[in-house]
């Protein structure tokens, strides 16, 4: 560990934690010194040093850096000091690891936290649709194509949507709880609404829960220096009432859920009345749904948990895959700027508490789903290329001087070129109301 750093840990991409040592940048920084032909031990060292001081300006407190985090800063590092063959060795030999990681655990259906399989798939159907790439999506676009591949990825969800439908249609005999989960701005509560859908098409009666309203007061949870709320871990909900609630409703008593106001941050007891009716199910959707403490006192028999995720294949001009996160982060700046009254870069600068959080408490349990859904829709870029890309153009200028705002110019620039050579879509007038998009664009049909 390195000498006198505060800090302490790093969070890995299986979700668990080991000790910080500058050690490691300083030696991934050497292989690509060494690939160049030009093996430099002192440079290096005096890079991850730089690295370092800049974690530390940044992951203050009990936060705690990822391992991509740490790799998007070393190669901002390289790039400031203008070592661009060095940058791109390094991002070279980033990406190979990945493809090694990849490789390593294909035959598994879920590993490293990542569903291979699944997003073999995905890459698969992208390219035979001819939408894996920013010229590809400009090509569509530009030949008036573009409402075909709006019918031609509605029509691959909702078949996927349609699976999971019917996986809990097999076990209906002994399934009580129906959980979607997955992070922020996956499309939860879309695909929540179109299981139902089927699911009474099929004749099944349910109910829905909405587990938002379990959020404790917001004053109840820390600050950060900027005075921003960390509320994204399980334990901003109140986890023993939902469990207890739930056992009650299971053993057909009666509730009354609480109500927590999004806009003054204040819940209150006792204001919903909720029964489940014999043959009846309950269906959930919520971030923290495979979390063990959510559900413990269920039995895991009574549960089908569903998992979305943005498993996007799409290649940015570089040729590197865009980061599901950063399609997730596009919607939630899209929605909370027009549903939630919070400016785009507001959602921006607060992303390092979701992506940490979800890593944490989200992400590691996608293997214990029983189902995975795919939410990416390669025809919302271009939207968003039109209604973000000026906010995120002068997001990212404002941020590059600030060293505690690193972790928002690295995630803003990072979509700001992905975005920048696409063509915008000013009208969307061919995304019908019931796509999951609309429920990040507005327009829906569906009530939220």
């Amino acid at each position: 560990m390195s000498k006198q750093c505060p800090i302490r840990r790093v969070l890995k991409r299986s979700g668990t934690v080991v000790v910080y040592d500058r050690k490691r940048i300083s030696t991934a920084i050497y292989k690509a010194t060494v690939s160049l032909g030009r093996g430099n031990r002192k440079l290096s060292e005096k890079l991850a040093l730089e690295v370092e001081k800049a974690l530390v300006n940044t992951y203050r407190g009990d936060m705690v850096p990822t391992v991509e985090d740490i790799q998007d800063v070393v190669e901002r590092v390289l790039m400031e000091h203008r070592l661009t063959d060095l940058a791109k060795d390094y991002i070279l030999y980033r990406h190979q690891r990945a493809r090694e990681r990849a490789a390593r655990v294909y035959e598994f259906e879920v590993s490293d936290n990542v569903p291979y399989r699944k997003i073999y798939e995905v890459l698969r159907w992208n390219m035979n649709h001819r939408c894996d790439t920013v010229d590809g999506l400009n090509r569509i676009i530009r030949g008036g194509e573009f409402p075909d591949l709006v019918r031609a990825t509605d029509r691959r969800y909702d078949e996927e949507v349609a699976l999971a439908a019917d996986l809990i249609l097999r076990r209906l005999k002994d399934i009580k709880i129906a959980i979607v989960a997955g992070p922020s701005s996956s499309g939860k509560t879309t695909t929540m609404i179109k299981v139902s859908e089927k699911l009474k098409s099929a004749g099944v009666a349910f109910k829905a829960m909405n587990i938002d309203h379990y959020f404790f007061d917001l004053e109840s949870h820390p600050k950060d220096e900027f005075g921003d709320y960390d509320y994204e871990t399980p334990q901003a909900l109140d986890l023993e009432m939902i469990n207890d609630h739930l056992v009650q409703l299971l053993d057909g008593k009666e509730i009354e859920t609480p109500d927590y106001n999004f806009k003054t941050g204040q819940r209150t007891l006792n204001v919903h009345p909720l029964k489940l009716n014999r043959n009846e199910i309950l269906l959930i959707d919520s971030l923290h749904g495979l979390h063990e403490d959510m559900t413990c006192q269920v039995p895991a028999e009574n549960k089908f948990k569903l998992y979305v995720e943005t498993l996007g294949q799409f290649r940015a001009r570089d040729g590197t895959f865009m980061r599901w996160a950063d399609n997730r982060l596009l919607r939630r700046m899209n929605r909370d700027k027009h549903f939630r009254n919070l400016q785009p870069l507001q959602t921006l600068t607060h992303w390092h508490y979701v992506r940490h959080s979800e890593l944490r408490n989200i992400i590691p349990f996608i293997k214990h789903a029983d189902c995975i859904v795919n939410t990416a829709l390669p025809y919302e870029l271009p939207v968003f290329r039109h209604t973000l890309f000026r906010t995120i153009s002068k997001g990212i200028h404002s941020y590059a001087e600030d060293p505690r705002r690193l972790d928002a110019h690295i995630r803003g620039n990072r979509v700001y070129e992905l975005l920048k050579p696409l063509k915008a879509l000013k009208d969307h007038s061919c995304i019908p109301g019931h796509s999951l998009l609309r429920e990040f664009i507005g327009g829906s049909t569906y009530r939220y």
